[in-house]
Parts: structure tokens; C-alpha cells; sequence
């Protein structure tokens, strides 16, 4: 659908700027009438290109986690102290450093100009508001208490950001070691190995049987330089990866995909404790909003990140919804622990649930702290080893027969 940017004055008098979504210029003019503003400018936004059509590249527009923590922490404050939403909206458009989120503020200015509610608003954008940012928002309308509901969505992103921060610096030394060692290996077996390997022909001028792990290494270096292999390294194997990803976006493929990393002991430990602490955060943020218990089982399933386990909680939202209890439903579960089930259970008890279940949430992110932290010092050494090995075979299976030739040429 078109879009078309406008100029067009208010019942106030004041002239307001944006963009509309309209399948031609007369639809445009309609919509605009209809929010009771006087159209003065409609013009089409054309793409960019000889052929109309704007190219986008995947993730060069997207607006950065950080940046919309700090609008939502600037938005709740402002709301706190007073100021209309429509003025915090604006004001932050024109601060905001995304160009992106600008124009995504812009149509929310627009909308909510129009009449709609800021949750209707935002659900408009679903690749920068989440279903959890649109049900808090909704929740803390309906409540009265959006300031409060804010303060509390800005920090669950903030604990949410912080804990996917952590895991990536702590994988980041290993993944260099692990770079660093391919690539080490590669250097040698097609560069270092084959030169090594003719000295070694050369002196033994076919009168020395060179060792096993001596041939098998030849052998090995002489395959990687091989047109076919080289091939399969530069074109297959990134079709490979293509093609593995496109299989693990499908519904099948990514379940079973997450059911084979559930699979993996350390792996496991790690994606199961990360999906409790974000269950706890966003659940006890929902809850805490006034957001019904069905609504945010659901919502929060599909913040999980595992098919899996968002497959767990969605079953236990219908177990819900026919009258069960969700505490009890989760001692069903083959990933939640126990003590997640009878935390629920203390909360559906005294009606505090959304304040035991943030307890739950601290607790089990610093288990994913000591969990990435046990997982990485571990594998640094592995690495090492596995860097140390690969040296090591080579300089055997080189200085080994150098030392044997040398002895037989001085016999």
C-alpha cells in the first residue's frame, strides 16, 4: 500500500505533518477528512530507484533495543510529570536519535490524533513495539497507572538487554579461539603442510617409508587443496547455512531444531535457565499491569525464544483456561523446575504473584550468570587444548620423519 506524506491543518488551526497509509491520493484525502484535518498538501512517497521500488537492506532500519528503553523511560517520566501525551510523543520524535523510530512516532502521533488509543497505536508496528510493550501499554490505559506501567516495561527491557549482553560477552573469547583455530589449521594444511611434505619426499627419495599419521597428514592437506573441495568450502557450504536457516524458520524446523539444543547438556542449561529468568520478568511485569492471567501466559510464551517451551506455556494456558491452576500445570512441564511451580503456587495463594514471581526472576538471572561463566571458562581451556593438539600432531607428524630420515642419511 502507498504511502503519502501530508500537510494538513487542524480544528485548532495549527498545522500538523505526516505520512498516511492509502491505496491512492482520493483514499489519503478521505482518511484525513475523517480525523476532522484539512488537507493542504497530499504527496505520494515515491521509492527510491529507476523502477520505483525502495530497497531495503534487513537490519539496517531497525531501531536498536537501547533506543527504545530510553523512550520508554523518558515517556514514563514525562507522563509522571504531568505532560500530555501527545506533547511527551512529540518531544521525543524530535529527540530521538533513529531515524526510524522518528517516523514510526510520527505515525503514532498521527493515529493518536485521530482518536485512537496509544496501545492501538503502537500495535501498528510490531517490528518495534513487541506484543508484550502493546499488552503493558494497554493494561496501564485501562488502569490508569501508564506512568507506572512504563517505569516497570523500561526495566524489564533493561534486565532483558542486560542478560542477552552478558551471554554474548561471555561467548565472544571463545568464538575468537574457535576462529582463530579453524583458521590456523586451514594456513597450515594448505600452505606450511604441502611444502614440508615435498622436503620430506625429497629426502627420502623413495627409500623411506614415511609414518601413517605423516601420510594420513599429507593426505589430508593434499585433499584441501583440491578445485572440488575449495568449491565446497566457498559456494556449498554457504548455501548449506542458507538453507539450514530458511528449514529452522519454518514452525517444524524450528521446533526441532530447539528440541535438539534442549538436547545438548551445557546448551541446555544455559537456553533453559535464560527462558525461566525472562518467563518470571515478563510474567510479573504483565501481572503487575493489571494484564488478565490468560493474556499473559500467551504473550509471554512468545517472548521465550524456544518453540519448545513456548509450546509448554501455551498448553498451559488452555489448562488455564479450562479452570486449572497454572502453578500446577507447571509441574507437568519437563523444563520449569519445581521451585518455579511452588513459588506460583505461594503467589496464587496470598494474590501476590506478580511480586513472588520477580523474585523468581532475580534469582534464576544470576543462575544464567553462573551458568554462561562456568560454561565459558570451560571452554576456553578446550579450546586451547583442541589449538595445542592440532600443533602439536603437525610438528609430530613433520620433525618425526625429519628425525628418522636424518638418522638413516648418517647411517
Amino acid at each position: 500500500m502507498p504511502n503519502f506524506n501530508f500537510t494538513a491543518r487542524q480544528k485548532n488551526g495549527q498545522v500538523q505533518k505526516g505520512t498516511i497509509d492509502a491505496h491512492n491520493r482520493e483514499s489519503a484525502l478521505v482518511a484525513l477528512h475523517a480525523k476532522q484535518l484539512q488537507p493542504i498538501m497530499v504527496k505520494e512517497v515515491k521509492g527510491k530507484g529507476g523502477l520505483g521500488m525502495e530497497i531495503k537492506i534487513p537490519g539496517l532500519n531497525a531501531v536498536k533495543p537501547r533506543a527504545i528503553v530510553i523512550f520508554t523511560r523518558q515517556f514514563a517520566t514525562m507522563v509522571n510529570a504531568g505532560v500530555p501525551i501527545m506533547r511527551t510523543l512529540t518531544l521525543l520524535k524530535d529527540q530521538s536519535e533513529s531515524a526510524t523510530l522518528k517516523k514510526v512516532l510520527e505515525e503514532v502521533i498521527t493515529d493518536v490524533q485521530g482518536g485512537a488509543n496509544l496501545s492501538t497505536a503502537i500495535s501498528k508496528h510490531p517490528k518495534v513495539f513487541s506484543p508484550i510493550y502493546v499488552n503493558m501499554v494497554h493494561a496501564g490505559e485501562t488502569g490508569g497507572i501508564l506512568d507506572k506501567v512504563l517505569n516497570n516495561l523500561a526495566h524489564q527491557q533493561e534486565k532483558d538487554m542486560a542478560l542477552r549482553g552478558k551471554i554474548r560477552a561471555a561467548m565472544v573469547y571463545p568464538a575468537v579461539i574457535f576462529t582463530v583455530t579453524i583458521g590456523a589449521f586451514f594456513v597450515l594444511m594448505t600452505f606450511i603442510v604441502p611444502k614440508i611434505g615435498s622436503i620430506l619426499t625429497s629426502l627420502s627419495n623413495g627409500t623411506a617409508k614415511l609414518p601413517i599419521y605423516t601420510r594420513g597428514l599429507l593426505a589430508v592437506s593434499h585433499l584441501m587443496k583440491q578445485p572440488a573441495f575449495i568449491f565446497s568450502i566457498v559456494v556449498g557450504l554457504p548455501i548449506v547455512i542458507v538453507l539450514f536457516r530458511k528449514y529452522i524458520k519454518t514452525p517444524s524446523g524450528r521446533y526441532k531444531w530447539h528440541s535438539f539444543l534442549l538436547k545438548v547438556p551445557a546448551v541446555k542449561v544455559v537456553i533453559t535457565k535464560t527462558a525461566i529468568a525472562r518467563f518470571a520478568r515478563i510474567f510479573g511485569s504483565l501481572m503487575g499491569a493489571g494484564v488478565s492471567i490468560i493474556s499473559s501466559i500467551e504473550t509471554t510464551a512468545g517472548a521465550m525464544g524456544n518453540a519448545v517451551i513456548e509450546k509448554e506455556l501455551l498448553d498451559c494456558s488452555k489448562a488455564v483456561q479450562a479452570g486449572g491452576q497454572l502453578s500446577t500445570e507447571l509441574q507437568k512441564s519437563k523444563h520449569f523446575p519445581p521451585i518455579v511451580s511452588q513459588m506460583l503456587a505461594v503467589g496464587e495463594e496470598t494474590g501476590q504473584m506478580d511480586t513472588i514471581i520477580v523474585k523468581v526472576a532475580e534469582f534464576y538471572e544470576e543462575e544464567v550468570d553462573t551458568a554462561v561463566g562456568a560454561i565459558s571458562s570451560i571452554i576456553e581451556p578446550v579450546m586451547i587444548v583442541l589449538l595445542g593438539s592440532m600443533v602439536g600432531l603437525i610438528a609430530i607428524s613433520v620433525f618425526g620423519p625429519i628425525s628418522q630420515l636424518s638418522t638413516h642419511v648418517s647411517g
